[in-house]
């Protein structure tokens, strides 16, 4: 018997949470409730989620900063689900380490659709990485695959799933230039509901991560009307 996912659903409204819960039971995954941040930082010291879902409106704390403090100790996959529908939030969602952001109201099986897109996409990254090690060195960075880790300088710097994952690919096939749907398909693994603002936001917390001066990239660059590329041209 295949285990079942393991969705953490970070809910304050009564009638939300318990629909999402219904409808994640039917459809095979193990949901369950908290409705506080603190709840949720109590049960992710127990228990391993493989998905959450966080709602931004909490009684003691805002979403998008309990979101962050998640992310500096899990890759575990993020979505946002919130009545906050402004860019603004979208993107300080994503910012701040959310895989995912959908508002209310929302369409249940569309929902389901992107938690099993992420989690297909996660398996499929583990089934390829079983029994291997994949180690891209360039300059003073070095990229495990196999161990999920990054280190610059010979200091390790946390990277969430999706960061890891973006910039493996880039650094893989680097200085390949890539479109933001291309990157979505590739790295989100569904461009259907892509939105290509995640990928602006996910270049420029990479920047930030890897290059010296991230207002003056010369590792992950822009090119202009097509898309981004990794460059290992021009610097040794």
């Amino acid at each position: 018997m295949l285990k079942k996912a393991r969705v953490l659903i970070i809910e304050d409204e009564g009638d939300i949470a318990n629909i999402l819960k219904d409808y994640l039971t039917v459809n095979h995954f193990e949901p369950h409730i908290v409705t506080t941040g603190y709840e949720a930082v109590h049960y992710m010291k127990e228990t391993f989620p493989d998905f959450i879902i966080l709602d931004l409106s909490l009684p003691d704390c805002d979403g998008i900063e309990l979101c962050r403090q998640i992310r500096e100790n899990s890759n575990v996959a993020i979505l946002i689900l919130s009545a906050r529908n402004s860019d603004t939030d979208k993107v300080l969602g994503l910012g701040f380490g959310a895989d995912d952001y959908m508002t209310k109201p929302f369409s249940l099986s569309e929902l389901v659709a992107r938690i099993n897109a992420h989690l297909r996409k996660q398996d499929r990254w583990l089934q390829d990485n079983a029994g291997k090690i994949d180690i891209i060195q360039i300059d003073h960075m070095e990229i495990n695959k196999n161990e999920y880790t990054f280190s610059r300088d010979q200091k390790n710097i946390p990277l969430s799933a999706k960061e890891f994952e973006l910039l493996f690919f880039l650094l893989k096939n680097r200085n390949q230039v890539f479109s933001k749907n291309q990157l979505l398909d590739a790295v989100w693994g569904y461009d259907s509901y892509g939105d290509e603002n995640t990928i602006t936001v996910y270049i420029r917390r990479l920047r930030e991560k890897v290059e010296a001066d991230p207002s003056c990239p010369i590792y992950i660059q822009t090119v202009w009307g097509v898309g981004y590329k990794f460059s290992t041209q021009n610097h040794s």
